[in-house]
């Protein structure tokens, strides 16, 4: 399967090293790039690409806002923030305007094609840089899928993972699959801090 993107980048020379570089990444093509959130607006919805990956600060519209109104327009289309700032207000407020991820510029390019796969299959993909302060500012439902939020309250209650895959009709790896992305998207060291991070949201 081929997924599509499109960058928007103020910055020239970034965005088109992106997409040069996304485009020899295999199963990837670009559908186009625009230099600022209002001509992605414009621009984008006539593409409609499977992905899109968007700046932070541009002039005349920012991505944050560019975000939003694509959301809108293109309620099917997954965009990730591709920035330089890790901002705790720029990560809580790209996230409420319907971002599915927050990454920064400095990974490998084949880190950042796969983060584009994962984000057209509907997985989240934050920073490691920003994964602890989001989950301080967030809300768990904000962070974590419907299923990941199952498991961690089944963690939370003592739950073993064969008692979660058979509560939850999946296999002891899936399981496994799911713990690992809990404790790396909420910026959390084992089973203990999840249990703990549940009980001070409220997920009990």
């Amino acid at each position: 399967m081929t997924v599509t993107v499109f960058v928007v980048d103020d910055q020239d020379l970034v965005r088109e090293g992106i997409t040069a570089l996304l485009g020899l990444q295999p199963g990837i093509e670009v559908a186009g790039s625009a230099r600022d959130g209002a001509e992605a607006v414009a621009v984008v919805p006539g593409c409609r690409p499977d992905v899109v990956l968007m700046d932070v600060r541009m002039p005349e519209m920012d991505g944050v806002a560019a975000t939003a109104a694509l959301r809108r327009l293109l309620p099917t289309c997954k965009i990730v923030m591709l920035t330089t700032f890790d901002d705790d207000e720029y990560v809580t407020r790209a996230l409420k305007a319907g971002a599915i991820g927050y990454l920064l510029k400095n990974l490998p390019v084949a880190e950042l094609a796969q983060a584009v796969r994962l984000a057209h299959a509907g997985v989240a993909q934050f920073d490691s840089a920003v994964v602890g302060r989001l989950a301080a500012a967030l809300p768990a439902a904000d962070v974590l899928t419907p299923r990941e939020t199952e498991v961690l309250r089944l963690i939370s209650v003592g739950a073993s993972n064969k008692e979660i895959a058979s509560r939850l009709y999946l296999s002891e790896g899936t399981v496994k699959n799911h713990i690992s992305r809990i404790l790396s998207r909420l910026g959390l060291r084992d089973r203990t801090q999840a249990a703990l991070y549940a009980k001070d949201n409220h997920l009990l």
